[in-house]
């Protein structure tokens, strides 16, 4: 499978809010780029929407990211858990917050 990936990904091992119709449901994050984040499906009913809001702080920080994405993948993991997970691409963030985003992956790539 060929990664069509223009950004580096970086850990980022938080739990977070992922936001389906309005209702809050709790998702964990596997990575994260200036572009979007992995996730790991915890609880969660199936639903045929792409989009989703997203609700998390980034380690080292107090403040609360909000964000809208697309769910642009999803897989299931290969191995004894068979984890399901997304791919979601920010499609709106302010300002502040995608720098919040940029400032940690460069960070953490600097830091590997």
């Amino acid at each position: 499978m060929s990664d069509k990936r223009k950004n580096a990904r970086v850990p980022l091992d938080i739990y977070l809010n992922k936001y389906m119709g309005g209702v809050p449901y709790m998702a964990r994050a596997a990575d994260i780029s200036h572009e979007g984040v992995s996730l790991a499906r915890l609880l969660e009913p199936e639903q045929d929407s792409r989009r989703v809001g997203l609700q998390f702080q980034l380690p080292g920080s107090t403040e609360v990211i909000y964000a809208e994405g697309e769910v642009v993948r999803e897989w299931v993991e290969a191995g004894a858990r068979q984890d399901e997970r997304s791919g979601v691409r920010f499609t709106l963030l302010t300002q502040r917050h995608r720098q919040l985003i940029d400032d940690y992956v460069t960070r953490s790539t600097q830091a590997h």
